[in-house]
């Protein structure tokens, strides 16, 4: 091995290295293989974690919404690795939809209603009408980095 150092986005490892027998160079990406939790569905059936589905549901609740794909895959990132840091070989479908909530929260506040009103299943107009009135009285996501720049003292701004 002639070099190794982490990958630009942080969860590899990038190695250069030399043939011993041909004295020929390449380079290998290394990245540890983590095993997502099952799914616990409402009928408590168990299925494996499917991340085209998490994927979908995001992006059916952002559709024509002015979001940028990069947040898009940051929040999902951010929803795996909840998942993996749980420590817990399943994790509860209602679970799930409770991280997707909060993450589409900081997105877009449409893409939330969206999402909720299905996961949710909301009854009537009123059940509707009380999520937006809680989602109204939350600090949008411009006003909480706001308040987190307050916090920061002189020497965490450098």
């Amino acid at each position: 091995m002639i070099d190794s150092r982490l990958a630009e986005d942080g969860d590899a490892v990038r190695r250069r290295r030399e043939c011993s027998d041909c004295g020929e160079r390449f380079t290998t990406l290394e990245r540890a293989f983590l095993r997502m939790p099952q799914i616990i569905k409402s009928d408590h059936k168990r299925e494996p974690f499917n991340e085209r589905k998490l994927r979908a549901g995001i992006q059916r609740a952002l559709e024509k919404r002015p979001v940028d794909a990069e947040a898009v895959e940051s929040a999902i990132h951010r929803i795996q690795h909840k998942m993996l840091t749980s420590g817990n070989r399943e994790i509860d479908s209602r679970q799930l939809g409770e991280w997707v909530m909060q993450e589409l929260s900081e997105l877009d506040q449409v893409a939330f209603v969206r999402f909720a009103s299905v996961y949710r299943s909301f009854q009537d107009v009123d059940e509707f009408s009380e999520e937006v009135k809680r989602l109204r009285e939350q600090p949008d996501a411009a006003a909480k980095k706001r308040q987190m720049s307050l916090l920061l003292n002189d020497d965490d701004k450098k």
